[in-house]
């Protein structure tokens, strides 16, 4: 049968003759088991790593996503105002979101499920008239009343 060679990287044994080491010594898969061994031990220095992988330049696909972002970043900052740049976009937002809440608040404590922006799509929705045909239209299809749906708070329980 003659001798064979067990190779420690990949883990595997072929019949030992000098085409077979060779081809095998040579290959793709032991190049990657090889690399895959020596990185489970340089991972123990730390400071190593870091400094590797700072000495990186970024891939194709990172740089194409962060310009991607950017240019959605820049006409977000068009449209709403950089809050970086000048403070008045922030405190307008923060004012405009305590008005909101505010809202919503009174909404809950005079027993109405529905919240501000829901109200306002409900006073604009109207029914298709195709649903309007169809005999007993299932509560989810219709749309809501309009002061809402009061809602009944239980305290107790059991």
């Amino acid at each position: 049968m003659g001798k064979r060679y067990f190779c420690d990287y990949c883990d595997r044994s072929f019949q030992d003759n000098l085409h077979n080491r060779k081809k095998h010594l040579n290959g793709v898969q032991h190049h990657r088991a090889k690399k895959a061994w020596f990185e489970f031990f340089r991972f123990s220095d730390a400071a190593t790593v870091l400094n590797e992988e700072r000495t990186k330049e970024p891939c194709r696909k990172f740089l194409q996503t962060e310009g991607k972002l950017n240019a959605e970043a820049e006409g977000c900052w068009r449209t709403f105002g950089d809050p970086d740049r000048d403070g008045s976009s922030n405190e307008r937002s923060i004012d405009e979101w305590l008005s909101r809440r505010e809202k919503k608040l009174d909404a809950l404590t005079s027993g109405r499920v529905l919240n501000v922006e829901e109200e306002e799509c409900a006073e604009t929705i109207e029914i298709p008239p195709y649903l309007l045909s169809i005999p007993d239209l299932p509560p989810s299809l219709h749309p809501p009343p309009t002061g809402g749906w009061r809602v009944t708070v239980h305290n107790e329980w059991g």
